[in-house]
């Protein structure tokens, strides 16, 4: 495994974006007068406070809630705060919201691939170049806004921007995603996350022949400072986050891997930049292999040009399952979603044009 890179970073710029939001508000109103209790959990350890409603609550700007606590309006365990205190796993913090959110999300009529729907839960099948939820410069075309659209009821906790969202998926990965309908079932559901009780399945196409049959990638990740928008590898310490993936070698080509792989932990880019990190990084991944697409002439040598073809142009990444208890029966259940027609072509592509390769197990 190659050596753990190190590069600095200002905790103030990071994003955690990706994560799924388990401090629970009791029924939050725009502009209530009413405090509303939180308990801060695992993944917001050492976030300043204005950061860390900022997350809760995406409707409302980190400058909304730094006018709430100039105001005196915000507390932790009791105790009046300023916007440069960081908050910590356990923290009690009572605020109130601003007086108006700095935005709403207009429903969009997206197609939405529905697996599964009760009086509690909705589970979609994410489709490639969707973004979960609105961010900067991204606020049209999302998730978020189809859903608003298809559905009369979903959770409001973590905002109106997040309507329902309960995690989420890169906007090139496809695959299962659950989706809560009330607070108390997105409470639940948030719990099960941090718990690490929700199996998460996933299938990908390497690059490289990857050695072992099976292993478990054990890291810290945090935010690059040379790229914002990627993570990286590092030493414990300072804003990293431990990180954990198993995978499988379904399959091993000359050239390419395709692999079974379970995340433990829900990072931002987890298994994409763990692969990079072993140096096989995910077919068609721009941000961390460099290139949108794999084309014909990548598998076939001297390919005439006239016969140059894209296979795939995106990450070859499919949320294949994921199994949780259901938030209000408790029933164990399991959804899978089919891996999508790119893919399926990318991977017929590798195996009619690279040789199998045997693998050196550990």
């Amino acid at each position: 495994m190659s050596e753990d890179l190190v590069d600095d970073v200002d905790p103030e710029t990071v994003e955690a974006v990706g994560e799924p939001t388990s401090a629970i508000a009791t029924e939050p109103v725009e502009g209530t007068t009413e405090p509303i209790v939180v308990t801060v959990e695992e993944r917001a350890h050492g976030w300043r406070v204005d950061h860390y409603l900022t997350r809760l609550y995406s409707n409302f700007s980190r400058v909304a809630f730094q006018r709430v606590i100039g105001e005196g309006l915000v507390s932790i365990n009791g105790e009046k705060t300023k916007m440069s205190r960081r908050v910590y796993p356990g923290d009690t913090v009572q605020f109130q919201l601003p007086t108006a959110p700095d935005a709403t999300l207009p429903a969009e009529d997206i197609p939405i691939d529905v697996l599964y729907e009760d009086d509690a839960i909705i589970v979609i099948n994410k489709a490639a170049g969707m973004i979960v939820h609105p961010g900067k410069g991204n606020y049209r075309g999302t998730l978020a806004g189809a859903l608003q659209f298809h559905f009369d009821k979903l959770s409001d906790v973590a905002g109106k921007l997040r309507a329902g969202i309960v995690h989420r998926l890169d906007r090139d990965t496809t695959g299962v995603l659950v989706v809560a309908k009330d607070n108390a079932v997105h409470g639940n559901l948030s719990s099960q996350f941090e718990a690490r009780t929700v199996e998460k399945e996933y299938r990908a196409i390497a690059w490289g022949e990857i050695s072992f049959d099976r292993d478990f990638i054990e890291t810290h990740v945090r935010v690059s400072n040379r790229n914002r928008e990627r993570m990286m590898v590092c030493q414990p310490g300072g804003n990293s986050r431990h990180s954990s993936t198993f995978y499988d070698v379904l399959e091993r080509f000359h050239g390419f891997s395709f692999v079974r792989l379970c995340p433990q932990t829900g990072r931002t880019h987890q298994l994409r930049v763990h692969l990079h990190h072993l140096r096989h990084p995910i077919v068609a991944d721009r941000l961390y292999e460099g290139h949108s697409n794999l084309k014909l002439s990548d598998l076939v040598e001297n390919l005439p040009p006239e016969e140059e073809q894209i296979i795939i142009d995106r990450q070859a990444l499919h949320a294949l399952s994921l199994a949780f208890d259901h938030p209000v029966t408790g029933e164990r259940m399991k959804f899978e979603a089919p891996l999508p027609e790119d893919f399926l072509r990318a991977l017929a592509a590798v195996r009619q044009h690279r040789t199998k390769v045997p693998a050196k197990k550990k």
